[in-house]
């Protein structure tokens, strides 16, 4: 299964997102399906569902589509970065990627702990519910 193309059919399956959801996401540039078939249907790759799920992760997050692309856009250019070739990013290009890489994860992380802190408010809640009907 791994390195097979896939049709979007399967590709939804895998990421849990609805077909229209990844068609909006190809028409706004954040994923592109890496081939096509004969027929001219669009084909992924594991990386293209490995961007899909980055996409998938970061919605729930708050972030939106803009931050995703700015995201995605540094980490496809530090992962085309090349040491000692022509591909190779300028060191103040590279520290300010690696800058805005982690100022997402350390939003992430505090968008993470604001979750926590609601889902521990919205269980002593249902607990509450709970126990005042057990007292009826």
């Amino acid at each position: 299964m791994a390195g097979r193309p896939m049709q979007i059919g399967e590709v939804a399956a895998r990421t849990e997102l609805p077909l229209r959801t990844i068609r909006q996401y190809e028409d706004s540039g954040l994923v592109v399906p890496s081939a096509a078939s004969q027929g001219g249907f669009p084909l992924y790759t594991d990386a293209d569902v490995s961007r899909l799920m980055v996409v998938r992760r970061m919605k729930p997050l708050g972030f939106t589509l803009d931050e995703t692309r700015e995201l995605l856009t540094a980490v496809d250019r530090l992962s085309a970065d090349r040491p000692g070739t022509d591909a190779e990013l300028e060191p103040d290009e590279r520290t300010a990627l690696v800058a805005r890489v982690r100022r997402y994860e350390a939003a992430a992380a505090e968008r993470v702990a604001e979750l926590r802190a609601q889902l521990t408010r919205a269980e002593e809640f249902a607990h509450s519910l709970r126990t005042r009907l057990g007292a009826a």
